[in-house]
C-alpha cells in the first residue's frame, strides 16, 4: 500500500508540472484566435482568424522568418560541421591535454552571454560586422559550439573504433573515416546535436538584438517587439498568433527527425567477434 500511495504522488506531481507546462500553451492557442485576447486563459470569446491575418504580413512575419530560418539555419551548419571536426580527435585519440580541454570548454558553456557581448559588439565595430547576418551567424554558431562538442564528443565515443580500423587497413584518410564511416553509425547523435542547436539559436532574442541594426536584418525573435507598444498596451492576439507561426519551424524539425532519433545507433553487423 505505501508503494501504490507513492506511485500516486508521484502521478499527481508529473500532473501538475504538466499543467504548469500545458496552461502557457492553451492560452497562446486560445488568444490566437480570439479577437479580444487577454491575458486570462479561457476559451475566445469571439473566435477568429483575424489575428493570423494582421500578422501574415512581410513586414511582420515573412521576412523577420526568413532572416531567422537564414541566421539559424547557417549558423547551425557552421556549429555540426565544427563540432565534429572537433569532436573526432577527443574522441579518438588520447594526450594529456584532452581532459584540460574538456574541462575549458565546459567552462565557457557557463559563461553568460550578457558578460562578453561587449567586447563582443566592439569587435564586431572594428572589423565592420555589425548589422550583418553572416557575422551574426558565426558569433551563434560560436557561442553554441561548446555545447555542442561535448554532445558530439558523447555520442562519438559510442562508435567502435574496430570500424575506422577496417576502413584504414582499406586505405581510407582519418577524413574519409569520419564522413564515410563514424559520421552515419551516429546519425542519430548528430541529428540531436543540430536540433538542440537549432532551437537554441531560434529562441535567441538577446544576440540579434544587439548585434543587427536595420529592421530589414531582424529576425523573427526580435520583431516580437512589434506586438509592445510605447504605452505599454499589448495586442496579446496578434502575439499569439505570431508566436504560434514562430515555433513552427521547431516544431517541424523536431517531428521531422524524431522518428531517425528514436532509432539509436544501428551497427547493421558491422563488428563481427
Amino acid at each position: 500500500m505505501r508503494g501504490v500511495r507513492r506511485g500516486r504522488a508521484a502521478d499527481v506531481a508529473l500532473l501538475l508540472v504538466a499543467g504548469a507546462f500545458l496552461l502557457p500553451l492553451a492560452w497562446l492557442v486560445s488568444a490566437s484566435v480570439d479577437g479580444r485576447a487577454d491575458l486570462r486563459a479561457s476559451p475566445p470569446r469571439e473566435p477568429t482568424l483575424e489575428n493570423y491575418r494582421a500578422v501574415l504580413t512581410e513586414e511582420i512575419t515573412f521576412t523577420p522568418m526568413a532572416n531567422s530560418l537564414l541566421l539559424c539555419g547557417g549558423a547551425t551548419l557552421v556549429t555540426v560541421c565544427c563540432a565534429a571536426l572537433a569532436a573526432y580527435p577527443l574522441s579518438r585519440y588520447r594526450s594529456r591535454m584532452t581532459r584540460p580541454y574538456l574541462l575549458t570548454i565546459l567552462f565557457a558553456t557557463s559563461l553568460p552571454i550578457t558578460a562578453i557581448m561587449v567586447p563582443v559588439y566592439g569587435l564586431f565595430v572594428r572589423v565592420e560586422l555589425v548589422d550583418t547576418l553572416w557575422g551574426t551567424a558565426l558569433f551563434l554558431a560560436t557561442a553554441q559550439l561548446p555545447i555542442a562538442v561535448w554532445l558530439m564528443k558523447s555520442f562519438m565515443d559510442g562508435v567502435p573504433r574496430a570500424l575506422e580500423e577496417a576502413a584504414w587497413t582499406d586505405g581510407a584518410s582519418p577524413t574519409q573515416s569520419l564522413v564515410r564511416v563514424v559520421l552515419p553509425l551516429m546519425a542519430p547523435g548528430v541529428l540531436v546535436v543540430t536540433v538542440f542547436s537549432f532551437v537554441t539559436m531560434w529562441g535567441n532574442f538577446f544576440v540579434p538584438f544587439m548585434l543587427l541594426l536595420t529592421p530589414e536584418n531582424m529576425p523573427a525573435s526580435v520583431s516580437v517587439f512589434t506586438f509592445f507598444g510605447n504605452t505599454g498596451s499589448v495586442l496579446y492576439g496578434q502575439l499569439a498568433a505570431f508566436s504560434m507561426l514562430y515555433s513552427t519551424p521547431a516544431v517541424l524539425l523536431y517531428v521531422l527527425v524524431s522518428r531517425r532519433i528514436g532509432t539509436g545507433f544501428t551497427l547493421g553487423g558491422g563488428v563481427k567477434g
